[in-house]
């Protein structure tokens, strides 16, 4: 390429060394003689600086080592349709390795591929130039319903130009673009339920409030985001926030959420009733997991799916219970008390466990018995006494034994069975609890423990078979 250029080669995608990128500049650059070009690489961590230079600025780059000035003799501008057919689609010069056949099932069928793996080798992602002229007539994509913009290097605004020609759009997917939302989608995005904001890490927190007035957004990806803290403002302590007023499925994997105040945050979602939260300092650092989820579950009230793991209705019970038994201390200390006329808590307590009130209204509040300390090392600290009643057996006495809470289901099943001379697997387990008078809970989970349902001393086992 000569040191001769126009205009038009801005917006032309090259390469340099087998790194890509965008020319966004082309002329003259004092003190340095001759012609420059500044291009904005794919790689950010490739470049020098912002497209500025001694304070003028020649270009702009989404980061502030994207761009670097070039002479036209060193970049690659590319080759012929054809050599470009053949390089990217791996058409010549497969080694045999390469061109062997392979059985692939799509659906019921065996589909027979030759080649395949040095196409997929020569994969990458395509930088779409968009249009700066007049824009095509709305509905331009009258029936489109899904779109799929990864990885191309698309901005919010041309998100939002290209948006409105999609007037039943409801899928949308925008991964790994370096997107800043900069502007509200005022008439635009509307009828869009998916959106995935995927591993776009120039993304905060307080850009998101511009995407929350949605009104048919159900599943919000944004993984991979660095997002570091959630906070919806307009809604106090037990309130429920007007933000992102249909959201059903939130994802915040692969974040740098370190606080439980953001898990907190989420219960002021009106419409959530699903998250995943995995890989983040927050449920990274817990040694046990179990009680991680427990306390996700106990501090969001709606949720029912966790991780892509159900919540049944007596997990729930369980979490909530060991929550309000695991903060029954710090609650005493800030003024909580089981009389309701005395029970006054201080605001910053009521901060940091904004349910717990009202787990103390549908559960009762702790019990001082509760509240002791116990020593995890000593099996007598552990032993619950239970009753075992047999609802279906009149002639059956009422027998009380101490097991240990961290006793599980199929072994108490195995105990029953030795004293009632009944078969293991025709035993059923339920029990119930004063404090939940009328109701009972099914001991459904061979492989859980007397722990997990929330057993209690006083409690009482029913045995049925």
């Amino acid at each position: 390429m000569n040191d001769t250029l126009t205009s038009d080669v801005i917006g032309r995608r090259v390469e340099v060394n087998g790194e890509h990128a965008t020319v966004r500049f082309s002329g003259v650059v004092p003190p340095m003689a001759g012609l420059w070009l500044g291009v904005e690489w794919d790689n950010p961590e490739r470049g020098k600086h912002d497209g500025s230079h001694e304070r003028t600025v020649y270009f702009k780059c989404r980061h502030p080592t994207g761009g670097s000035f070039i002479r036209p003799n060193k970049v690659n501008f590319g080759v012929d349709f054809l050599t470009a057919i053949k390089n990217r689609y791996a058409l010549e010069d497969e080694t045999e390795e390469e061109g062997k056949e392979q059985i692939v099932t799509i659906g019921n069928k065996p589909v027979e591929t030759i080649g395949f793996d040095s196409v997929v080798k020569q994969q990458s992602e395509n930088k779409l130039k968009f249009p700066s002229g007049s824009p095509p007539p709305t509905g331009t994509f009258s029936a489109l319903k899904v779109l799929v913009l990864n990885r191309i290097g698309i901005t919010w605004t041309e998100v939002l130009h290209c948006a409105s020609r999609c007037p039943v759009l409801e899928k949308l997917y925008l991964e790994s673009n370096g997107i800043v939302i900069s502007e509200r989608p005022t008439d635009v995005l509307q009828t869009v339920k998916l959106l995935d904001l995927s591993s776009n890490q120039l993304i905060d927190e307080n850009q998101l409030f511009l995407i929350a007035s949605m009104p048919r957004l159900e599943q919000l990806i944004l993984s991979d985001i660095g997002l570091a803290s959630i906070h919806f403002p307009d809604a106090g302590i037990g309130c429920k926030t007007s933000m992102f007023p249909s959201l059903q499925y939130l994802v915040l994997n692969d974040n740098r959420i370190s606080q439980w105040s953001s898990i907190n945050e989420l219960d002021k979602l009106q419409s959530l009733h699903a998250l995943s939260c995995t890989r983040n300092p927050l449920t990274e650092s817990s040694k046990d997991a179990q009680t991680t989820r427990q306390f996700i579950i106990a501090r969001i009230g709606q949720l029912r799916t966790l991780n892509k793991c159900a919540i049944q209705r007596e997990e729930r019970r369980g979490a909530e219970l060991d929550y309000r038994k695991a903060f029954g201390n710090e609650w005493k200390k800030a003024g909580g008390h089981q009389d309701p006329d005395k029970n006054r808590p201080n605001e910053e307590f009521l901060a940091a466990h904004p349910r717990y009130q009202s787990l103390c209204l549908k559960y009762g509040a702790p019990e001082d018995g509760e509240l002791k300390v116990q020593q995890p090392f000593l099996l007598k600290n552990q032993l619950l006494t239970l009753k075992i009643k047999h609802p279906n057996q009149l002639d059956q006495k009422v027998i009380e034994k101490q097991l240990p809470e961290s006793m599980t289901i199929q072994k108490v099943k195995g105990l029953l069975s030795r004293l009632l001379r009944v078969p293991v697997s025709e035993l059923l387990l339920s029990y119930e609890s004063p404090k939940m008078p009328g109701r009972e809970i099914e001991l459904e989970n061979d492989q859980q423990s007397l722990q997990f349902y929330s057993v209690e001393n006083g409690d009482c086992l029913l045995v049925r078979w």
